[in-house]
C-alpha cells in the first residue's frame, strides 16, 4: 500500500494481543518480530489486491505452519502492525475449533493409530496372538509407532503402515476439525456482521464456551490456525505458509515442553502427516517463507524441499 511506504515497525510493548485461545500465550521473540517484519509489506501489498476486488475492506488471512513454528507469535506482531496502522485485526485461534479437547483428540489419534496397525496386520495376513502380544508389549512402553521396530520384526511394517494411513485419514480432516463453524465465521465477517459468536476451548471438559466479539473496526481477520490452508474451508484471501521441517518442529517443541510424550515416535509420525498436509497444500499459499526468513515463490519452493 503506498501510503504506508514510509511506515517504520514500532517497539513493541511487552504485552500484545495474541490468538484467542484460553490458556495459550507466547513470548514474543526476536524471530517472531523479525518474520513479520519480513512478511508485512508483501502483506499489505496482498490486502491492497483483495480490497481492491472485493469493494467491502474485509479481508480474511491466515498463517499456517507445522505445530511450534511460531504461528502464534508471528500472528501477533503482524496483527499489531496491521492495527499501529490504522487496520483494524482481530486473531482467531484455530485452536479453538478441535471436536474434541487436546487430551481426547490426542487419546482419539492413538486409539486410530493402534486399532488400524492391527487392521492392517489382519489384511496382509500378518496376525496371529503370539504377534499381538508383542504389538502390546510396544503399545503399553508407548513404543509401537517406531519404525525401527521393522529391522526386528519384519511383518511389523503392516502395523506401522495400517496405523499410518488411518491417522491420515483423521489428522486435519472433518473428523477431527470444526472447519463448518470456522468457515460460518469467516462468512459473517466477509458479510460485514458486526458482532459474532466466537468458540473458546481450553484443556479442559468444562473449557468451552462462546463470546460475543465486536468486528465494528475490523477490517482483516487473521487466523492463527496450522490448518488455516486446508481445503476443507473457504473464505481465506491471503494464506501465509511458515515452513519449517518436522525436526526443526519437534526442537522448538522440546523447548516449549508443550506436552507429554512430546518426543516420541507417535508425535513424531503426527507430525510427519502434518507436514505432507502442509506441502499438498502450499501451492494456494499466497506468501511462504522459509525457516531462514526468505520468502519464496511456490515453484522455488517445490525446489527448495526437493519436489
Amino acid at each position: 500500500m503506498q501510503e504506508f511506504k514510509n511506515w517504520k515497525p514500532p517497539v513493541l510493548p511487552k504485552e500484545i494481543e495474541q490468538a484467542d485461545v484460553p490458556g495459550s500465550k507466547v513470548v514474543i521473540t526476536e524471530y517472531h518480530i523479525d518474520r513479520a517484519g519480513r512478511i508485512f509489506s508483501d502483506l499489505l501489498d496482498e490486502i491492497e489486491k483483495v480490497k481492491s476486488k472485493n469493494g467491502n475492506g474485509k479481508v480474511v488471512v491466515s498463517v499456517s505452519g507445522c505445530s511450534g513454528v511460531g504461528k502464534s507469535g508471528i500472528a501477533a506482531v503482524l496483527s499489531y502492525y496491521l492495527n499501529d496502522i490504522g487496520i483494524g485485526s482481530y486473531i482467531l485461534g484455530g485452536d479453538n475449533y478441535p471436536r474434541r479437547i487436546p487430551e481426547y483428540n490426542d487419546a482419539e489419534r492413538l486409539h486410530i493409530f493402534r486399532e488400524g496397525g492391527l487392521k492392517g496386520l489382519v489384511k496382509d495376513g500378518e496376525y496371529n496372538k503370539e504377534r499381538f502380544q508383542t504389538v502390546h508389549k510396544l503399545q503399553e512402553e508407548g513404543n509401537d509407532a517406531d519404525p525401527e521396530n521393522i529391522k526386528k520384526y519384519p511383518w511389523y511394517k503392516s502395523y506401522i503402515n495400517g496405523g499410518r494411513n488411518a491417522l491420515k485419514e483423521y489428522l486435519g480432516t472433518g473428523n477431527e476439525l470444526a472447519f463448518k463453524e470456522v468457515e460460518d465465521v469467516v462468512d459473517q465477517f466477509k458479510s460485514g456482521a458486526e458482532k459474532i459468536w466466537l468458540k473458546r476451548m481450553g484443556r479442559s471438559n468444562t473449557q468451552i464456551w462462546y463470546d460475543d466479539v465486536d468486528f465494528k473496526n475490523v477490517g482483516v481477520l487473521l487466523i492463527e490456525w496450522t490448518h488455516g490452508n486446508s481445503d476443507c474451508f473457504n473464505g481465506v484471501d491471503i494464506p501465509i505458509l511458515i515452513h519449517n521441517t518436522p525436526a526443526e518442529t519437534l526442537k522448538y517443541r522440546l523447548l516449549r515442553n508443550r506436552d507429554c510424550g512430546i518426543d516420541s515416535p507417535f508425535t513424531t509420525m503426527v507430525l510427519d502427516i502434518e507436514q505432507e498436509s502442509l506441502i499438498n497444500q502450499a501451492h494456494k499459499a499466497k506468501i511462504i517463507i522459509t525457516p531462514s526468513g526468505d520468502r519464496l515463490s511456490y515453484e522455488e519452493y517445490c525446489k527448495y524441499i526437493g519436489m
